[in-house]
């Protein structure tokens, strides 16, 4: 496979969020959703509407999202709308729980794992999307990025255990009993049947790496970041923006970065990238643009 091209800047900004969305090129057609992480309430890393706001509306974008899998105040509809409000994306742009009334089954092909991945069913609603992920660690899939964004982020909130247990089980309890590697290896089968749904060229990825904490979004009390912003990294695709996110972190001289890289290696993070690779949805290789030169 071809390299792709991963474009970057440094400026963390709403004009810099904007520019490197314009260096892709592409025209995100029809109704557009713009798929982010609401953040659970008492954290405080999750990407600020004020960061997002121009670059959404310039899309005529709905901010969507689905609900979690654990208790928190984003587990019901009812609590996750308070954490739209609460956050301030309601004041951005439209917002959307893709799986407030019901989820549906979308085909993974050739799956090792899973058959079928659950959505939330209003995805059907839109005809394209931008996966705008927060880049941060994780404390299962080692780091979040654009393929965390589009598989766990978009599966209802039952799709979200079907995932975490490879297609073992729809209980909660047996959310971590998971072969590890095969849940890793599971979310990249999600992601290959959302871009097959919505069309690989309907699709667009970009990751913000600032706020750099080892834990995700959805920690409610997450461990305050110990190295530096790094930039916004943008591609049409989802293999080689997670990647170049994750070369960024090791190519860092921010001493801080060891907590991170810590974090992706003690969970075989960069395997979900792997995976994503075998499965044809991108490339490792790429071609890194800086827009700042």
């Amino acid at each position: 496979m071809e390299k792709s091209k991963v474009y970057f800047t440094r400026d963390i900004s709403p004009a810099g969020l904007k520019k490197v969305y314009g260096a892709l090129n592409v025209c995100l057609k029809g109704k557009v959703a713009v798929k982010i992480s609401t953040g659970e309430p008492g954290g405080h890393n999750f990407l600020s509407p004020d960061l997002i706001k121009d670059l959404v509306q310039e899309l005529n974008g709905t901010i969507v999202e689905c609900n979690t899998a654990y208790e928190g105040r984003r587990n019901t509809s009812s609590a996750h709308w308070e954490t739209f409000k609460a956050h301030g994306f309601q004041e951005v742009a439209p917002c959307d729980i893709l799986d407030e009334e019901e989820d549906m089954a979308i085909p993974v092909k050739n799956g090792r794992h899973l058959k079928e991945n659950f959505v939330g069913a209003r995805l059907k609603n839109y005809d394209s999307m931008l996966i705008l992920s927060h880049f941060k660690g994780h404390a299962m899939g080692g780091f979040g990025g654009a393929l965390k964004n589009m598989s766990i982020g978009v599966a209802s909130s039952r799709g979200k255990i079907w995932i975490h247990t490879s297609a073992t089980s729809w209980k909660f309890d047996d959310l971590f009993t998971a072969d590890h590697d095969s849940f890793l290896e599971s979310m990249a089968e999600a992601d290959q049947s959302v871009m097959e749904f919505l069309g690989r060229e309907n699709l667009a990825y970009i990751n913000v790496a600032n706020k750099l904490s080892v834990d995700c979004d959805c920690d409610a009390h997450p461990h305050d970041p110990e190295m530096a912003d790094i930039g916004i990294f943008a591609s049409l695709d989802p293999v080689a923006v997670d990647q170049a996110s994750v070369d960024a972190v090791y190519a860092s001289s921010d001493p801080g970065k060891a907590a991170l890289i810590e974090r992706m290696e003690s969970r075989n993070g960069i395997h979900t990238v792997e995976a994503a690779a075998a499965l044809g949805l991108g490339s490792r290789e790429y071609d890194l643009i800086s827009l700042d030169e």
